[in-house]
């Protein structure tokens, strides 16, 4: 099999992203299972994709201030020219400048070939001049200095410094540009931590407990999930420390009848039974039929037997439940992903800030009918993956003014082991620049009557 250009296959990916809203992760996985790259250049390809998007306002920034065509005006096949070209220059100190110039020209020849004078122009001014970038003046308008620098839209930025203040809103956009840990969930149906962490030792990888969640190990080395030990048997799963916090707030016990209303991936809903000990009944509705297959898979490899799934759209009354209630219920309602942007770096470009208000209807309308379906005396965590106050506080406001027979139960008090971890109403915020877990919310309500 010929061996591929890990530049081209960058670019080809890069490509697809912006015409066709695809999704990186997806098109970098199915990229490296053709076998075509090899050794260093799958990760070289993996760097420059995701390095790119998360590096794009910035690159954009520098394209705008060394070319005289501004971004928004290029053929998209040059501006992303441009950007990889860019990103290797200022951003990857083992190539070197020649390389990344000389190969990205290479490229704009056969994608662009009336254009691959003018991107030699601009990446070798942008070279020799890099010392001298003209930045936003910070006093001045310190969204615009934030979004160029951290590479975050202009939008966001401001919503952050609303927040938190310039201070933090500066140390988040900074953390959102990094990349991300790998953390796995370990799956104590099978093994402890320690006996994990001992097998991964035992096998060379490079690896730590979770500051907060006692099922949580990071990754050191670099690793791909499913080529590590104990994957096939089952004992992890990939989750996020803040996404496993969630499911703990909820506290499901053996036995109880629990329902996961917004449930695909996966990552909660098998964490669930979990906590459950495999004992009870756990509903995993979504309405993504195939995804629920994946929570099956998921849960077969974990060997958790206690997962009924089915099709259902959260929105609307859940009829299809027939009497059913339940002693527990997680909405870990749809939201923006803004917290997690870090991973999902494409995400940033293409949510506004009028995404949060459109997805807090939703979002209150999917509470509203889980809340109908939870015992007196019940428990129901609601959560995203959000840093928008829109999408979290503002809607569990909303539903308290309607329905008076729930309270806010205060994290603070129930787990003080996370007090930290929450806010002064005792509502869960995960935060990258605080706690290197992904931004996330999580709520614990109670049904009083």
């Amino acid at each position: 099999m010929k061996k591929k250009n890990p530049r081209q296959a960058a670019l080809d990916i890069l490509l697809r992203i912006e015409r066709e809203d695809s999704y990186a992760d997806i098109l970098v996985d199915r990229e490296l299972s053709t076998g075509q790259l090899e050794g260093p250049d799958r990760g070289f390809l993996t760097e420059l994709v995701f390095g790119v998007l998360r590096r794009r306002g910035t690159l954009d920034h520098v394209i705008d201030c060394f070319s005289d065509r501004k971004t928004a005006k290029l053929e998209r096949v040059v501006a992303i020219l441009l950007r990889l070209g860019l990103y290797q220059e200022l951003f990857l100190d083992r190539v070197p400048v020649s390389a990344a110039v000389n190969e990205t020209v290479k490229l704009a020849k056969i994608h662009a070939p009336r254009a691959a004078g003018f991107v030699n122009a601009v990446l070798r001014r942008a070279d020799r001049e890099r010392e001298s970038i003209p930045w936003p003046d910070r006093s001045a308008d310190l969204a615009a200095f934030l979004a160029a620098r951290y590479s975050q839209p202009r939008w966001l930025v401001e919503q952050w410094i609303g927040q938190l203040g310039p201070i933090e809103a500066e140390s988040l956009a900074a953390a959102m540009i990094e990349t991300p840990p790998l953390t796995l969930r370990v799956n104590t149906l099978k093994a402890s931590r320690d006996e994990f962490l001992a097998r991964l030792e035992a096998a060379g990888v490079a690896a730590r407990p979770t500051d907060y969640s006692p099922v949580g190990i990071h990754i050191l080395s670099a690793a791909h999930p499913a080529g590590l030990s104990g994957f096939a048997e089952g004992l992890f799963t990939v989750q996020d420390e803040s996404s496993q916090l969630a499911s703990l707030f909820l506290d499901p016990q053996p036995g109880q009848r629990v329902l996961d209303l917004c449930a695909a991936p996966g990552g909660k809903t098998t964490h669930l039974a979990q906590l459950m000990e495999n004992r009870g009944s756990l509903l995993a509705c979504d309405l993504d039929k195939r995804k629920l297959r994946r929570i099956e898979e998921t849960a077969e490899r974990l060997g958790i037997s206690v997962i009924e799934t089915m099709s259902l759209d959260g929105s609307l009354p859940l009829d299809a439940l027939g009497a059913r209630t339940f002693d527990r219920i997680l909405v870990d309602a749809p939201c923006s992903g803004l917290g997690v942007i870090r991973r999902n770096p494409e995400a940033k470009w293409r949510l506004s800030l009028f995404d949060s208000s459109r997805l807090a209807q939703l979002q209150g309308a999917i509470l509203q009918n889980a809340a109908d379906r939870l015992e007196t005396g019940g428990i129901l965590v609601y959560s995203t993956c959000s840093t928008s106050t829109e999408e979290n506080e503002a809607v569990i406001d909303v539903f308290l003014s309607e329905r008076h027979d729930f309270v806010v139960e205060n994290l603070r008090d129930l787990f003080p082991r996370y007090a930290e971890l929450c806010t002064d109403r005792g509502m869960f915020r995960g935060w990258p620049h605080r706690y290197g877990m992904d931004g996330f919310c999580a709520v614990r309500l109670k049904k009083i009557g």
